[in-house]
């Protein structure tokens, strides 16, 4: 091959130039465009806008822009060409549950409700995780006067928290939007719960013992919690009572009038609301062996490993009580091998007020069956107290707790009369 001549050469590099002049000014074009559309479809104008989505057609933000200037034109609102832009939104990104609601409430506006319905369920098929596209739809369902809730339970949370915020009514929730399920009626609980509204939770739960099926206890423990939050003594006893009916467990009133639930370990713990609770610590474990002397039921016992120097809280139970009473405690213990100089002992105090902590003697070491006793007077604004089996952490060097107790017989019982006021 040849070499190029000097004006062979001469002509491949203006080539070149003008391919590069060529690709600069197409890409000069096209930056000019974009840019001319993106500034036109986010002008306060219609015909701006319309010019701007033009400029950029496969822009699916453009169309769904367009479409909510649309819809919210004060002075010539168009939601029939709403509906075609957001037509052509969904139809440049399918998957976008954003735009698939804002077509369905555009044909909502105008009147088409059976495919505003259609889109809704490409919204929640697009995002099902979607909490706004629930809620969203489940609007939809209460302006509409479907009770979908029936077919679909995730839309029950939506839909009830709509309904009572427009109505503050738990009995509206019960007879215009919620099925008759256990399901639809704990997710109203839950959401009186997280509302704080006591009475409506009530409410709810009363319709839901109707029902006339076993309640499983664990899923009445949420509201529980909350009336016990919420110091509403009274109700948490009822509810408790009812709760264990309802789960087929027996709930036999102690014949020492003992306020304490399960105060004789005669069954295994619940775990949860008025029963004993234990979260296994590390570096105790628990069993239950035969009762003390002269005592029915089981002695619970606790084995500490020695692995750990223990900030033990636990067993605890929640126990409803009357405001200004005297109450007297009373435990049975035996300990073997505990070490250190810091024991075990109960506690008793109330959990939402801060009010006085009274407490048992601290056991270490050995000691045969004993009884502990303690008396307390509740303040004027305790509903209920909080019983727990405690070891504080040791300062000692050698801190590790190891050894084993044992309880049995757990009670509180009140005094004959209302102590006087403080």
């Amino acid at each position: 091959m040849g070499m190029k001549t000097p004006s062979e050469y001469l002509w491949s590099r203006r080539s070149l130039l003008l391919v590069c002049f060529v690709v600069a000014a197409i890409l000069i074009f096209q930056a000019i465009r974009i840019w001319v559309a993106d500034y036109r479809v986010h002008s306060d104008r219609i015909d701006q806008m319309e010019r701007g989505a033009a400029l950029e057609p496969e822009n699916a933000s453009a169309w769904d822009r367009l479409g909510r200037a649309r819809e919210t034109d004060l002075v010539n609102p168009d939601p029939a060409g709403a509906v075609g832009d957001f037509q052509k939104a969904v139809a440049r990104v399918p998957l976008s549950a954003t735009y698939w609601m804002d077509l369905a409430g555009a044909y909502e506006s105008i009147g088409n409700i059976p495919r505003a319905r259609e889109a809704f369920s490409r919204a929640r098929a697009a995002y099902p995780a979607s909490a706004v596209v629930a809620w969203s739809y489940g609007n939809f369902l209460l302006r509409r006067d479907d009770n979908a809730v029936q077919a679909d339970p995730s839309l029950a949370m939506p839909a009830v928290s709509q309904a009572w915020h427009k109505t503050q009514d738990a009995d509206v929730l019960l007879n215009q939007v919620l099925p008759a399920t256990q399901d639809a009626y704990f997710q109203a609980i839950d959401f009186m719960a997280a509302n704080g509204q006591p009475a409506g939770a009530l409410v709810i739960w009363e319709r839901l013992l109707t029902l006339g099926k076993p309640v499983e206890l664990r899923r009445s423990f949420p509201l529980l919690e909350f009336l016990i939050q919420s110091d509403r003594a009274e109700e948490a006893s009822r509810v408790w009572r009812e709760a264990l009916a309802a789960a087929g467990l027996p709930h036999n009133e102690p014949t020492n009038q003992s306020l304490i639930s399960n105060g004789d370990f005669a069954r295994d713990f619940l775990n949860g609301g008025l029963d004993w609770r234990w979260s296994f610590p590390f570096g105790a474990s628990i069993g239950f062996d035969a009762s003390p002397p002269s005592s029915g039921g089981r002695s619970l016992r606790l084995d500490f490993s020695g692995g750990a120097n223990l900030d033990l809280a636990e067993p605890r139970e929640f126990v409803p009580v009357e405001p200004s009473r005297n109450y007297h405690f009373h435990a049975t213990l035996k300990t073997e091998g505990i070490t250190t100089e810091s024991g075990i002992f109960f506690s008793i105090g109330d959990p939402n007020h801060g009010a006085a902590v009274v407490s048992t003697e601290n056991l270490t070491g050995s000691h045969s069956w004993m009884p502990v006793d303690v008396g307390y007077t509740t303040a004027p604004v305790t509903h209920f107290l909080l019983i727990q089996l405690r070891r504080s952490p040791s300062r000692l060097f050698e801190n590790k707790l190891s050894g084993t107790a044992w309880i049995g017989d757990v009670s509180l019982t009140p005094s004959p009369a209302p102590s006087q006021s403080k």
